[in-house]
């Protein structure tokens, strides 16, 4: 059932048209002219307006422009006389969703109503799944409880909306991809296409193509016509990563289609207009390579309108915990893992050098390899320092998967470390460890690999060790 107005002069055809859509099951309100129709229309809240064109004072045209007006979802069907079929084609130029001829047939009714209320049913559904996924689409997607993560994502949430330039800075790892991804995201372009390209991947003979498309046949091999990157992202966002790598030549181009906004297709017969938001990211200090003549200055100063620069994750220790839970979420969905304390104070102390990335390529292998569902210091041991690996130790080769190896060789001589028994008083064993690292260095002049096959272990173990250790 729906509710629709209708409004006609003619109050004998008037209740004849209420009475068949009331048989349909809808609830109908009458106006005999249009301008009382108009002040329904804002108090009745109808479904759908069937209204006569021809009415003194306000007329089924002015009825439709004003129903527009208050909501253009809402379908307007148009009654007309024979000889006006004009009239009704003007109508539905102006956005009339159909038109009935007087005297009208009952059937055509019903079905043109029915059609009239199914479209505006789907337009409505659209819009809300559109507004649904535009609410899916401004999450942002970055973990952050650190003061200066919340600075970074102050300034996205500020330059989203606009079409400024951004660099985005910072070691590989930091997020400059996401931080890319939440600018288009919470911007006008949501919906249009979300374009990354390495710059520094692709081969430099290859790039401009890429970038910039080609003709088929503009060169060998180029049996199909290619948009490229910047018409894919026509009406979105395109991602200059590790933008420093871009050889000269082609920063000349980009250069171009920064100020003109249009592309030179390889093979083309002309420019062809791009409308695209440009954000760049690079791990490199640009500043520097435009003072060394590596990198064109007037690019470098078009690209850094709006500068980001992200902390690495050593700077910004507090949102290791947050990153960490949102990598277990991800790792393992639907599970409820636990992180003991110890563990997290681990993570905390770690410098990171491959920062987030390398946080969850760690919170994947110790998802995969716990040994419960609370994941500890000794399972961040275990994963890092005792398998998956396979070592030598003496003439027997051991295999370790999730456990720590146990030595199958011949045992050393007893009391290497002791000559006697162990002291009576309290022994600390990471302090002896730590001695023992730094002895075996002394030994080897400080030559880690030596001193690792030295100790038996993987040269990476001992750098582990010795950063766990502070020994320098």
């Amino acid at each position: 059932m729906a509710r629709i107005l209708l409004i006609d002069d003619d109050a004998s055809l008037r209740e004849v048209l209420a009475y068949t859509l009331r048989e349909q099951g809808h609830e109908v309100e009458m106006a005999a002219d249009g301008t009382a129709g108009l002040i329904l229309l804002e108090r009745a809240v109808p479904d759908a307006v069937i209204t006569d064109l021809k009415m003194p004072g306000v007329d089924g045209l002015e009825v439709l422009r004003r129903t527009h007006d208050i909501d253009a979802t809402l379908p307007v069907i148009v009654l007309t006389a024979f000889g006006s079929i004009e009239d009704a084609v003007a109508a539905m130029r102006d956005g009339a969703h159909d038109y009935l001829t007087k005297p009208y047939n009952r059937d055509e009714l019903r079905l043109t109503v029915e059609k009239a209320l199914e479209k505006r049913r789907l337009v409505l559904e659209n819009r809300t799944l559109r507004d649904r996924l535009r609410e899916e689409h401004r999450r942002m997607p970055l973990v952050h409880v650190s003061p200066a993560m919340e600075r970074v994502v102050a300034a996205i949430r500020r330059l989203a909306p606009t079409d400024a330039t951004v660099l985005i800075t910072g070691e590989s790892g930091t997020g400059k991809e996401l931080v890319a991804q939440a600018l288009h995201n919470l911007s006008d372009r949501w919906d249009a296409p979300f374009v990354a390209i390495n710059c520094a991947a692709i081969p430099h003979d290859l790039m401009e193509s890429e970038l910039f498309g080609h003709e088929r046949g503009a060169f060998t091999g180029a049996v199909r016509e290619k948009p490229g990157k910047f018409r894919q992202a026509h009406r979105g966002t395109l991602l200059l990563d590790e933008v420093a790598d871009l050889a000269a030549e082609l920063q000349t181009k980009l250069l171009r289609v920064i100020e003109t906004r249009m592309v030179d297709p390889v093979g083309g017969t002309g420019p062809v207009p791009v409308d695209v938001r440009i954000v760049a990211a690079t791990n490199a200090d640009l500043g520097s390579r435009v003072a060394e003549g590596r990198f064109r200055g007037d690019l470098y100063y078009r690209l850094n309108v709006i500068p980001i620069h992200l902390l690495p994750l050593r700077e910004r220790p507090d949102d290791i915990p947050a990153l960490w839970e949102q990598f277990v979420e991800r790792f393992a969905p639907g599970v409820k893992l636990r992180t003991s304390p110890g563990l997290v104070r681990a993570l905390m102390r770690r410098s990171w050098p491959g920062n987030a990335r390398e946080l969850a390529n760690l919170c994947q292998r110790l998802v995969l390899l716990r040994t419960s569902d609370e994941m500890t210091e000794e399972d961040l041991w275990m994963v890092e320092e005792g398998g998956p690996s396979i070592s030598l130790a003496g003439d027997a080769a051991i295999e370790c998967i999730g456990e720590a190896p146990v030595a199958t060789s011949k045992p050393g001589k007893p009391g290497v470390l002791f000559p006697g028994d162990l002291p009576e008083e309290r022994l600390s064993l990471p302090d002896l460890e730590r001695e023992l690292i730094v002895r075996a260095l002394d030994k080897h002049g400080g030559n880690k690999s030596r001193a690792a096959t030295y100790l038996g272990v993987p040269r990476h173990v001992l750098l582990y060790r010795m950063e766990k250790f502070g020994i320098g």
